[in-house]
């Protein structure tokens, strides 16, 4: 069959260890054989990053901007022992960080239901969807080592140089230190994001903070939301019979737990790292989450949730086989090229991801699948296989469903 033909190209960000390895698979397996692949790319692997000052990260973020959708392998993020085993230069910021930065938005994650596969959360009946505020906070953090006794501060100078000074500590002795921030624009973009996915899919809104500890900081958040949600969202809510709900975090949490989901929760930064691998292990595996940034500027990034799988990547380097699960990459491929295919009104293109998610979905309920989903599986019959065995056979699936 001939490929499909593509106009505008994707922004391809490579990464690290294993996904870094699953990326080349899927590529040659599952998007090659089918698509008239047409890609910039950009290597976000870690010594790559090192080599360009973390510039090719930046770069990848404002082609992103350019051509309005980018599919990310997962990266690393170095901390000390990563520094000293890949020889960097410097403990490079988050590269998810950086990039969400630029793009602003909001990142919106939800597991990917298979049958045969319970939630552990046995109430949990329907897709409980993250909205992760994707700027600032812990991300884009200042800090400092505090060698000994002295006083730290908040000090703001505004643009006609006077100063605002707030005690944050008198040390009596060394201890740490960390600045926070954001901005208002990002919350707003944030909040209309949330809302407008809500209305979009026709699900509640959730969104929890911890106003009564930070008063200001978490504060600013909620009055953010509620300004938001009061003078331009409600009557759009109401009228499609939805509802906003906003409690503390740890609240939001314990009524998680008990829910049957169907909702959207909105965290902020950290919480949604956090709370989006509570979710999607509780349905059953990290690598079967999907991932996309939607940022009010028209772009979006599309992304596997989860890390570089770097005990797997270590057994490959010896040889050994591995069964890494490569699902929640797929979807990352498959979610950008359905929205290419629909900026750019090719049809083909986005019959192509939706049978490419079939396929997968349809192998894996067939007992088809890597080690992590045979663990929890409830059928008996399961046949456990290695990554590029899975690959191959949804290949095979996928050419069965594009030839007829």
């Amino acid at each position: 069959m001939s490929l499909i033909e593509m106009k505008t190209p994707l922004v391809e960000m490579d990464g690290d260890e294993m996904t870094r390895i699953l990326w080349q698979m899927i590529k040659e397996e599952l998007i090659l054989p089918f698509v008239d692949l047409k890609s910039e790319y950009y290597d976000l692997g870690v010594k790559h990053r090192d080599d360009t000052n973390d510039q090719v990260t930046v770069d990848s973020a404002n082609a992103t901007l350019r051509y309005g959708v980018a599919v990310k392998c997962a990266t690393i993020t170095p901390n000390a022992q990563r520094v000293e085993e890949y020889n960097l230069k410097e403990m490079w910021k988050s590269p998810n960080g950086t990039i969400r930065a630029i793009l602003d938005g909001t990142v919106f994650r939800a597991p990917i239901l298979v049958k045969g596969i319970t939630p552990n959360v046995k109430s949990w009946t329907k897709p409980i969807t993250l909205a992760r505020h994707a700027y600032g906070d812990v991300y884009k953090n200042a800090e400092m080592l505090i060698p000994g006794p002295g006083k730290a501060e908040l000090v703001f100078t505004d643009e006609n140089g006077k100063e605002t000074r707030k005690t944050i500590m008198d040390f009596k002795g060394p201890g740490v230190l960390q600045g926070m921030h954001n901005l208002d624009s990002s919350i707003e973009s944030f909040a209309k994001c949330c809302f407008t996915y809500a209305l979009d899919t026709k699900q509640d809104l959730w969104f929890g903070t911890k106003d009564t500890i930070s008063k200001i900081y978490d504060r600013r958040f909620k009055d953010i939301f509620d300004d938001l949600y009061e003078s331009t969202y409600k009557e759009a809510f109401e009228k499609a019979g939805l509802t906003y709900f906003y409690t503390l975090i740890d609240d939001a949490v314990a009524r998680v737990m008990k829910s049957k989901g169907g909702f959207i929760w909105a965290c902020k930064n950290y919480d949604g790292d956090v709370m989006s691998d509570m979710v999607s292990s509780a349905f059953g595996s990290l690598a079967m989450m999907t991932s996309v940034l939607v940022s009010p500027k028209g772009v979006y990034e599309y992304e596997a949730a989860h890390g570089t799988v770097q005990r797997h990547y270590y057994k490959y380097l010896k040889g050994e086989e591995t069964s890494t699960n490569p699902v929640a990459t797929i979807f990352a491929w498959s979610g950008a090229f359905r929205k290419r295919g629909e900026l750019d009104n090719l049809p083909e293109l986005m019959h192509y991801a939706d049978v490419l998610e079939k396929a997968t979905i349809s192998v894996i309920e067939s007992g088809v699948m890597t080690g992590d989903l045979a663990l929890i599986a409830e059928r008996q019959d399961v046949q456990k296989v290695n990554s590029k065995e899975l690959l191959q056979t949804i290949r095979r699936e996928m050419e069965k469903e594009l030839n007829d």
